[in-house]
C-alpha cells in the first residue's frame, strides 16, 4: 500500500493533481464494484431458480449437511476461522 504524502510539502497544483488522481481512482473502483454486484446478483438469481426447480420437483432444497454447516457457523466452528 502506498504511503500518503506529506501534504505540507506539496504545492497547490500537486494537491489538485492528487485530488484528481484519487477521484479518478475512486470512479474506477466504484465502477468495478457495481459490475461485481451485478454478477453476484445474476449468480444468486440462478441459484434461486435452481433451488425453486428442485423444490417444485419434490427434491429436498436444504440437506442435512446444509443444516450442519449452518450450525457450525452459528456456533463459531467455521473451518479455518477463529473460534469466538
Amino acid at each position: 500500500m502506498d504511503t500518503f504524502p506529506d501534504l505540507g510539502s506539496l504545492t497547490d497544483q500537486e494537491l489538485k493533481d492528487l485530488i484528481q488522481q484519487m477521484t479518478e481512482e475512486e470512479i474506477e473502483v466504484s465502477y468495478k464494484r457495481r459490475i461485481l454486484h451485478g454478477k453476484i446478483d445474476i449468480l444468486r438469481a440462478e441459484l434461486v431458480n435452481r433451488l425453486r426447480k428442485r423444490h417444485e420437483g419434490g427434491e429436498d432444497v436444504i440437506s442435512g449437511s446444509d443444516v450442519e454447516k449452518l450450525t457450525d457457523i452459528l456456533s463459531g466452528r467455521v473451518p479455518g476461522g477463529e473460534p469466538n
